[in-house]
């Protein structure tokens, strides 16, 4: 499936289920002087999450433009050693501002991944917040994940912040299996995320219930649900590559490259 209709279908997907479709916001966000570029989806709704400013549409989705190059989020010195990272890339994004929460949340990122992309529940895992019994138990009853393939982590992994300060909270995380043959030889039977060569992270979505503040942290006004998923590794495991430049989103880049340079890509001479 072609990345272009990767974002179609999720855009349409959303729009089915009432939600307002939103322009990606720049890249040097509006209003912020707490971040330098655009890190995620949600930046450009800070004030609806906080209780500053009220949405007019309670839910939305977005295809947001996004740079990690410093920061909270920064994956510059990942790019090139990984098969994922990337400075710039597109977030897939769906949010509810005060209207739904975790099960309604769960259930469309399992639709969407499993029934609209038909990508096969056995290839997918998920991760919890240590302290989120309610979503892990909505994976395992409502989405009828086996509890083998639902994994407790703590907040390192598993507790969103947009920066040093700003809305944050626990999170849910999917994780796509690339296969044993991508392992980076730390494949572990009672929790296979260690292997971070084979699994990969393709969607997490956000509970927003907290803003971190100079003084603290405090309750947001209306829980809410920030999501991601990043395009690039989605159109990876839809294409059946492994690395994200084997994607049409980026080939076609690669291959005039191939023809100035007059170097094959993949080339180490």
């Amino acid at each position: 499936m072609k990345a272009h209709l990767i974002r179609q279908k999720f855009s349409t997907f959303f729009i089915k289920h009432d939600h307002k479709k939103i322009s990606s916001s720049p890249l040097i966000p509006q209003n912020d002087p707490t971040l330098l570029f655009a890190n995620a989806g949600m930046n450009q709704f800070k004030d609806y999450f906080t209780g500053m400013a009220l949405a007019k549409n309670k839910r939305a989705v977005t295809i947001q433009k996004c740079v990690r190059a410093g920061g909270k989020h920064n994956d510059l010195e990942n790019v090139g050693f990984t098969a994922r990272h990337h400075t710039f890339f597109e977030m897939l994004g769906n949010f509810s501002f005060g209207d739904y929460f975790k099960k309604e949340a769960i259930h469309m990122a399992w639709e969407f991944l499993t029934k609209e992309l038909a990508i096969d529940k056995n290839k997918l895992l998920i991760t919890v917040h240590e302290s989120d019994d309610e979503a892990r138990d909505i994976w395992h009853n409502q989405e009828g994940v086996p509890l083998n393939r639902i994994f407790k982590m703590g907040d390192k992994d598993n507790f969103w912040e947009m920066g040093e300060f700003g809305p944050c909270g626990p999170c849910t995380e999917i994780f796509y299996d690339h296969g044993e043959k991508y392992s980076d030889g730390n494949y572990d039977p009672n929790f296979p995320l260690k292997d971070e060569g084979r699994f990969v992270e393709i969607w997490n979505l956000v509970f927003m219930q907290f803003e971190k503040t100079s003084e603290g942290i405090k309750k947001l006004p209306k829980p809410s649900v920030d999501t991601g998923a990043g395009l690039e590794r989605l159109t990876a495991a839809m294409q059946g590559v492994y690395w994200n430049y084997d994607t049409d989103l980026f080939q076609g880049i690669i291959k005039e490259i191939e023809k100035i340079s007059q170097k094959s890509y993949g080339d180490k001479k």
